[in-house]
């Protein structure tokens, strides 16, 4: 017995001290995380709902190697493992060298370079979710009927800062990629890549005033009727074309940010969440047209600076030419920051939705939701 404790000792100071030795960029590795708790109210009618969910929960792992290459892996976890947008999966993995502020490359799959409310932190972000546009138009819960990607896709990117001023701040911004074009975790389709970029001006100092454009196709390997009538099956490829206009100033705690977007291109009729759904070889086109545009404006202002925070945002989204369809959301609230890894945050929206109008139609009807968001 006694010379089985002697053993174990040795093995564990033989242990930390090869630990000791270990690669610098194995000793640089961080675990972070965070989780959204949300109970969320819904009056649509004859579709109210109450229910608790768990929004959002991360678990990431990042680090640096040779001290000029940052890496990044990112895991979500949430609802269950059926479906392409609720189940446990990969949202973040690229590594990115970044010797220099001017010019910076990075590969992977990561943040589409599109819009400004895009890459913030879902809890830094402020409101129940994205605006519309951004939702619809970005690679969330994407128009063209791709699966729920976050915002993401596979691809590579230059980006960088640059022409400084006297006080040593960067006055441009430039970031653009090439990516496959069908969101996270699946391959290209059509063999087509989309080019997504964006630049912005940096004037005074909190303040962004930016553009954005996307040029590529969605596309998916299944059947589809004409309007003739005659089925055709293989490769369909849906041409995209998108542009946004984006100004931010934050300054004192307080944020004010809108945006504008708008795309050209059509849509398959029914969104991908399933592989082994039949929207997955659906090929049909929505009725939807292919124009969509989208504009939202916020504002967060301190009532408690770093502490206590009152909320507004008018979010409009026409997902068709024209205004028939067209949803607007107004949403007031407020949030509390306990630290700066603990805030309880709640929302009221109204919304006024044009598609539910008719002859019993109810377009005007209210939510509310409350989430409870941790860090570590």
């Amino acid at each position: 017995m006694r010379k089985t404790i002697i053993l174990s000792v040795m093995m564990l100071c033989s242990l930390l001290s090869k630990a000791q030795e270990a690669p610098k960029w194995i000793n640089n590795v961080k675990l972070s995380g965070f989780g959204i708790v949300q109970y969320q109210y819904n009056g649509m009618h004859n579709n109210k709902s109450n229910t608790f969910n768990l929004r959002l929960g991360r678990v990431s792992l990042d680090g640096r190697i040779l001290n000029d290459w940052y890496w990044k892996a990112q895991l979500q976890f949430n609802g269950n493992t059926s479906t392409l947008g609720a189940s446990p999966r990969v949202v973040d993995l690229f590594i990115e060298w970044q010797k220099y502020d001017f010019f910076r490359v990075k590969a992977g799959q990561f943040k589409n370079p599109f819009t400004f409310d895009n890459p913030i932190h879902p809890i830094d972000q402020g409101f129940m979710s994205v605006a519309q546009s951004v939702q619809k138009l970005a690679s969330f819960s994407d128009r063209a009927g791709a699966h729920p990607s976050n915002g993401r896709d596979i691809g590579v990117q230059i980006q960088g800062d640059f022409l400084k001023n006297n006080a040593g701040r960067n006055l441009v911004h430039y970031q653009v990629g090439v990516f496959d074009g069908q969101g996270i975790n699946v391959r290209d389709v059509d063999q087509q890549k989309n080019i997504i970029g964006g630049v912005w001006v940096m004037p005074v100092e909190g303040m962004r005033l930016g553009c954005f454009g996307w040029t590529g196709s969605y596309a998916r390997k299944g059947t589809w009727t004409d309007a003739a009538g005659t089925t055709h099956s293989g490769v369909r490829s849906l041409q995209q074309r998108r542009y946004a206009f984006s100004a931010e100033y934050k300054v004192k705690d307080w944020t004010v940010r809108s945006e504008y977007v708008h795309s050209t291109g059509n849509a398959f009729a029914k969104a991908l969440s399933n592989t082994d759904a039949s929207a997955a070889t659906d090929c049909n086109l929505s009725t939807d047209g292919d124009k969509a545009q989208g504009v939202y404006a916020l504002v967060i202002a301190p009532i408690i600076p770093k502490k206590l925070h009152a909320k507004a945002r008018y979010d409009m989204y026409q997902p068709s030419d024209g205004a028939d369809k067209q949803r607007t959301q107004y949403d007031l609230g407020l949030d509390y920051e306990f630290t700066k890894s603990l805030a309880l945050s709640g929302i009221y929206s109204y919304v006024h939705d044009r598609s539910l109008n008719g002859p019993a139609g109810h377009p005007n009807y209210s939510m509310f939701d409350l989430e409870l968001s941790f860090r570590f």
